[in-house]
């Protein structure tokens, strides 16, 4: 059986951050509002957390998962980013954008990509998942939290609560959270490329 927190989303208790944080540690994987969807999330470096949140999600290892990453330096870590990515970056994060780069040596092979080394990257812009990686000192592993078979993601904690108590360790309800996932862009050819339009908007990619 999950456990549900209720975290203030412009005040997070620590408190309840820290608690959350050390569930993550020990091997949970943690349902949490984004600023786009809620997300299902893990620790980045456990194999077995990771391969239960794909379960979860029925998607095999050619689906993209994603780095929820404190700042664009953390980002610098995980993706080779060059001065144009940067420039780029800077202008859209934090925000509803999850960006695809080459992956660096720092990320797990089992995360990249298996055919082209990329990972997905992003930023968010909420109070709660901000406070929870300030916490880990590390990104989040995560994925939109769309249930298999399903073409909306869930956005109501206590319905989230109520379809994966017996699946996942912790429900952090922040409140409800949009319909509409993040913008995805492809940022590894000369000029980015559209992969999916989601909340964020592409006129600051010249799309």
């Amino acid at each position: 059986m999950s456990q549900f927190f209720q975290i203030h989303p412009d005040n997070p208790q620590l408190r309840l951050i820290k608690q959350a944080a050390q569930i993550i540690d020990n091997g949970g994987i943690v349902a949490l509002p984004t600023d786009s969807c809620y997300a299902l999330v893990c620790h980045l470096d456990d194999k077995d957390a990771v391969m239960r949140l794909r379960k979860i999600r029925n998607v095999d290892e050619k689906h993209h998962l994603t780095l929820l990453c404190r700042d664009l330096s953390e980002i610098a870590q995980y993706a080779k980013v060059d001065n144009r990515q940067y420039r780029l970056l800077k202008a859209a994060t934090p925000g509803p954008y999850t960006f695809i780069l080459e992956a660096t040596r720092e990320v797990p092979r089992r995360l990249s990509h298996p055919s082209r080394k990329t990972i997905g990257l992003r930023v968010p812009e909420n109070s709660i998942t901000h406070a929870l990686l300030e916490e880990l000192k590390q990104p989040l592993l995560g994925t939109t939290l769309i249930l298999p078979d399903e073409a909306e993601p869930l956005t109501d904690p206590e319905l989230i609560r109520e379809r994966l108590e017996k699946l996942i360790d912790l429900v952090i309800d922040g409140g409800a959270c949009s319909l509409v996932p993040t913008t995805v862009i492809d940022m590894t050819a000369d000029s980015p490329e559209l992969v999916r339009q989601g909340r964020g908007d592409v006129a600051l990619f010249g799309l």
